[in-house]
């Protein structure tokens, strides 16, 4: 038999194994880890023929996607932690421990969390390490392309695990404890024992994955399908306007919008894909996912969806969903945006079912088959609009913020005090509440911004305010990754 290599990384998959031992002891929680396949292919013919390395690309983004990771709890875990919903089940399994600011480092989540990343993190690692190695398989586009989605796909998940594990960079420009920054191939427990980066070094790396990336991804592919679902030129741009911002280099945000934003309406990317707003936000989201304003959009059918965790409808949706989070009355929809007179066609977002208001984006039938957002065009104006009003320039921030607002309600006029130079910051991130509710933005834009993560109540239902030097305003590592990197230090 052929010796077989795995392409996964062993101290996350170690993670999900220790992760399901202990959720065999509970009832009902079923195979919440169990979603990551220990995929294996023959080191003798992996890289034989073009097909076989265009799926190994393809599984790539199949790992980032799966249900505990993008496809649907990270971006949930980023909202329930803040104040935008109350949940309703006092269910362990769908994230009570996350929304009451009670996680351990052993609870499910946030050993979850940490390993599948890393899991991604290996695969792209392996990938490039095995392609370099057979760049003759494919031709010089190729095999400069597939190293580009790899960087692209690395990127994101230690930006997702950086925003999750360590100190925001607004912190101390990035002088806190990052994560261990894994850039080799392992097949081995040879290398678990890796001291932290510091958070900067995460972001130069994030960043430097994406220079490459940029200039390695295609402008466009020959669907919309895959311009929506594989990373483009644009995408990594986009990416890179969340960094900086993340990073409160907001000079760099504009040069980096200005790629892809057009100077003057209507506003849209002038070269590679042509992304920009669609004709509402409904579109996004009910529509084929396929539109000029899904810059990248991880996809499910029927036949694919994320397993037992459900795509963000399960949670969030009362009808046809489960039921679990309804949103807070004194969160964003208390804006007037979704009041009786409002004519903001966003409010069609939010659904009354019984005593309470529920977010409908995320609203496909059993079994939930939704597209999940990773980043929309909407954002990147939001990045610009932000960042542009950061450094002084008040005619672009006040286009982008119009131009967003008035795809949603067209007569919709801001105040002058709105717009002053001391308040338009505080608009815009008002806007961006509005518009990107439930996509996850919510924690990280309160953390970047080192503001608390606010209480909320419900009843019984009951979570504290978290400071932004308590403990917990960052969850703990994984026991699992303590367990077996013994360099690795915990947060105090």
């Amino acid at each position: 038999m052929r010796k077989l290599i795995t392409l996964f990384n062993m101290r996350a998959s170690k993670s999900v194994l220790a992760g399901l031992l202990i959720l065999g002891l509970a009832s009902c929680q079923k195979n919440f880890l169990d979603t990551v396949p220990l995929t294996q292919i023959s080191d003798a013919n992996a890289f034989d023929t073009p097909d076989r390395i265009l799926a190994q690309v393809n599984d790539l983004y199949a790992t980032a996607k799966t249900g505990t990771f993008l496809g649907g709890r990270y971006i949930l875990y980023n909202e329930t932690r803040a104040d935008e919903f109350i949940e309703t089940k006092n269910n362990t399994v769908t994230g009570l421990n996350t929304w009451g600011q009670s996680v351990s480092s052993s609870t499910d989540e946030v050993v979850a969390t940490w390993a599948n990343p890393y899991t991604v993190i290996n695969k792209v690692n392996t990938f490039i390490a095995g392609l370099t190695l057979n760049k003759t398989k494919v031709s010089d586009a190729l095999f400069t392309q597939y190293v580009a989605e790899a960087k692209f796909l690395r990127a994101l998940c230690y930006y997702d695990l950086v925003k999750v594990y360590a100190r925001p960079y607004t912190t101390d420009g990035g002088k806190s404890p990052g994560v261990p920054l894994r850039l080799v191939s392992e097949k081995t427990n040879d290398d678990n024992n890796l001291a932290r980066s510091t958070v900067a070094q995460i972001y130069a790396q994030i960043l430097s994955d994406l220079n490459d990336a940029e200039t390695g991804l295609p402008l466009t592919y020959s669907t919309p399908l895959l311009n929506t679902t594989r990373a483009h030129r644009n995408t990594a741009i986009a990416l890179k306007t969340r960094i900086y911002l993340t990073m409160a280099d907001y000079a760099s945000v504009v040069t980096e919008a200005n790629k892809i934003v057009s100077a003057t309406a209507p506003y849209q990317a002038a070269t590679g894909v042509n992304n920009k707003l669609d004709a509402s936000q409904a579109a996004v989201f009910t529509g084929s996912y396929t539109g000029a304003e899904a810059v990248l959009f991880f996809p499910f059918t029927t036949a694919d969806v994320p397993g037992t965790t459900s795509a963000l409808a399960y949670l969030y949706t009362n009808s046809p969903g489960n039921g679990e989070y309804y949103l807070n009355p004194a969160g964003t929809i208390s804006n007037p945006v979704y009041g009786v007179a409002s004519t903001d066609t966003r409010k069609a977002m939010v659904v009354t079912n019984g005593a309470n208001k529920w977010l409908n984006k995320f609203h496909g039938a059993s079994p939930y088959p939704d597209y999940i957002p990773v980043i929309r065009y909407a954002e990147v104006m939001l990045n610009l609009a932000e960042a542009a009003a950061q450094t002084g320039d008040m005619g672009t921030a006040i286009n982008m913020l119009n131009a967003v607002r008035h795809r949603s309600d067209p007569t919709y006029v801001f105040s002058p005090t709105d717009l002053a130079a001391g308040n338009i910051v505080n608009t815009i991130l008002t806007e961006r509440k509005i518009e990107l509710l439930g996509e996850g933005f919510r924690v990280p834009d309160l953390q970047r911004l080192l503001q608390p993560l606010p209480a909320k109540s419900a009843g019984a239902a009951t979570a504290p305010a978290v400071a932004v030097a308590a403990s917990n305003y960052i969850w703990p590592i994984s026991t699992n990754e303590l367990a077996i990197n013994k360099l690795c230090a915990p947060n105090p």
